[in-house]
Protein backbone atom coordinates (compact mmCIF):
# COMPACT_ATOMS: atom_id res chain seq x y z
CA UNK A 1 0.00 0.00 0.00
CA UNK A 2 1.45 3.07 -1.08
CA UNK A 3 2.29 5.83 1.71
CA UNK A 4 -0.82 7.98 0.29
CA UNK A 5 -3.75 5.22 0.50
CA UNK A 6 -1.81 4.34 3.94
CA UNK A 7 -2.51 7.78 5.16
CA UNK A 8 -6.09 8.15 3.41
CA UNK A 9 -7.04 4.97 5.04
CA UNK A 10 -5.79 6.04 8.33
CA UNK A 11 -8.08 9.34 8.21
CA UNK A 12 -10.83 7.73 7.18
CA UNK A 13 -10.91 5.19 10.25
CA UNK A 14 -9.77 7.97 12.81
CA UNK A 15 -12.56 10.20 11.24
CA UNK A 16 -15.16 7.24 11.74
CA UNK A 17 -14.96 7.26 15.54
CA UNK A 18 -16.56 9.04 18.01
CA UNK A 19 -16.30 9.23 21.84
CA UNK A 20 -20.34 9.45 22.03
CA UNK A 21 -20.73 6.60 19.64
CA UNK A 22 -17.81 4.72 22.26
CA UNK A 23 -19.59 4.59 25.39
CA UNK A 24 -22.98 4.19 23.75
CA UNK A 25 -21.45 1.17 22.39
CA UNK A 26 -19.81 -0.14 25.78
CA UNK A 27 -23.17 0.65 27.54
CA UNK A 28 -25.49 -1.36 25.15
CA UNK A 29 -23.41 -4.39 24.24
CA UNK A 30 -20.66 -4.73 27.67
CA UNK A 31 -22.53 -7.98 29.15
CA UNK A 32 -22.83 -9.47 25.41
CA UNK A 33 -19.58 -8.60 23.95
CA UNK A 34 -17.60 -9.67 27.54
CA UNK A 35 -15.44 -8.23 29.95
CA UNK A 36 -12.07 -9.28 27.36
CA UNK A 37 -13.25 -6.99 24.93
CA UNK A 38 -14.43 -4.05 27.01
CA UNK A 39 -11.33 -4.45 28.67
CA UNK A 40 -9.64 -3.87 25.39
CA UNK A 41 -11.58 -1.76 24.66
CA UNK A 42 -11.33 0.67 27.68
CA UNK A 43 -7.04 0.10 27.78
CA UNK A 44 -7.43 1.26 24.08
CA UNK A 45 -9.54 4.52 25.02
CA UNK A 46 -8.30 5.52 28.00
CA UNK A 47 -4.20 4.88 26.40
CA UNK A 48 -5.53 7.64 23.39
CA UNK A 49 -5.96 10.53 26.65
CA UNK A 50 -2.55 10.74 27.41
CA UNK A 51 -0.84 13.28 26.00
CA UNK A 52 2.03 11.33 25.30
CA UNK A 53 0.59 8.51 22.66
CA UNK A 54 2.02 10.04 19.92
CA UNK A 55 -0.38 10.34 16.33
CA UNK A 56 0.21 7.04 15.18
CA UNK A 57 -0.54 4.62 17.98
CA UNK A 58 -3.71 7.18 18.08
CA UNK A 59 -4.26 6.41 14.92
CA UNK A 60 -4.15 2.85 15.09
CA UNK A 61 -6.34 3.02 18.57
CA UNK A 62 -8.90 4.99 17.19
CA UNK A 63 -9.10 2.91 13.99
CA UNK A 64 -9.66 -0.49 15.91
CA UNK A 65 -12.71 1.53 18.08
CA UNK A 66 -13.97 3.00 14.92
CA UNK A 67 -13.89 -0.79 14.19
CA UNK A 68 -15.69 -1.64 17.35
CA UNK A 69 -18.29 0.98 17.34
CA UNK A 70 -19.14 0.29 13.54
CA UNK A 71 -22.89 -1.14 13.23
CA UNK A 72 -21.61 -3.31 10.15
CA UNK A 73 -18.51 -5.43 10.42
CA UNK A 74 -17.37 -8.80 9.54
CA UNK A 75 -19.54 -10.84 11.64
CA UNK A 76 -22.61 -9.09 13.19
CA UNK A 77 -22.49 -8.65 16.90
CA UNK A 78 -25.36 -9.59 17.36
CA UNK A 79 -25.05 -12.76 15.71
CA UNK A 80 -25.31 -15.42 18.90
CA UNK A 81 -21.52 -17.04 20.54
CA UNK A 82 -19.44 -15.29 17.67
CA UNK A 83 -20.12 -11.70 17.42
CA UNK A 84 -17.68 -10.02 18.63
CA UNK A 85 -15.03 -12.08 18.13
CA UNK A 86 -13.72 -9.76 15.11
CA UNK A 87 -14.25 -7.03 17.30
CA UNK A 88 -11.89 -8.78 19.75
CA UNK A 89 -9.22 -9.75 17.04
CA UNK A 90 -9.11 -5.48 15.88
CA UNK A 91 -9.04 -4.19 19.45
CA UNK A 92 -6.07 -7.66 20.67
CA UNK A 93 -3.95 -6.54 17.39
CA UNK A 94 -4.10 -2.89 18.29
CA UNK A 95 -3.59 -3.41 21.84
CA UNK A 96 -0.53 -5.25 20.58
CA UNK A 97 0.89 -2.75 18.28
CA UNK A 98 0.62 0.51 21.34
CA UNK A 99 0.86 -1.78 23.99
CA UNK A 100 4.20 0.46 25.62
CA UNK A 101 1.36 2.99 25.75
CA UNK A 102 -0.84 0.87 28.04
CA UNK A 103 0.95 1.60 31.30
CA UNK A 104 -0.42 0.93 34.91
CA UNK A 105 -2.73 4.12 35.19
CA UNK A 106 -4.71 3.12 31.87
CA UNK A 107 -4.63 -0.30 33.04
CA UNK A 108 -6.39 0.86 36.54
CA UNK A 109 -8.61 3.42 34.74
CA UNK A 110 -9.89 0.23 32.60
CA UNK A 111 -10.28 -1.73 35.92
CA UNK A 112 -12.23 0.58 37.39
CA UNK A 113 -14.72 1.33 34.40
CA UNK A 114 -15.19 -2.04 33.29
CA UNK A 115 -15.68 -3.19 37.27
CA UNK A 116 -18.96 -1.12 36.96
CA UNK A 117 -20.31 -3.44 34.09
CA UNK A 118 -18.93 -6.78 35.26
CA UNK A 119 -18.14 -6.86 39.28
Amino acid sequence: MSDLSNKRLNKQTSDDYCDDDFWLKVKQFAKKAGREVIDNALCLYYAAQRPDTPKWAKTIIFGALAYFIAPFDAIPDLTPFVGFTDDLGALAAALAMVSVYVDDGVQQQAAEKSAAWFD
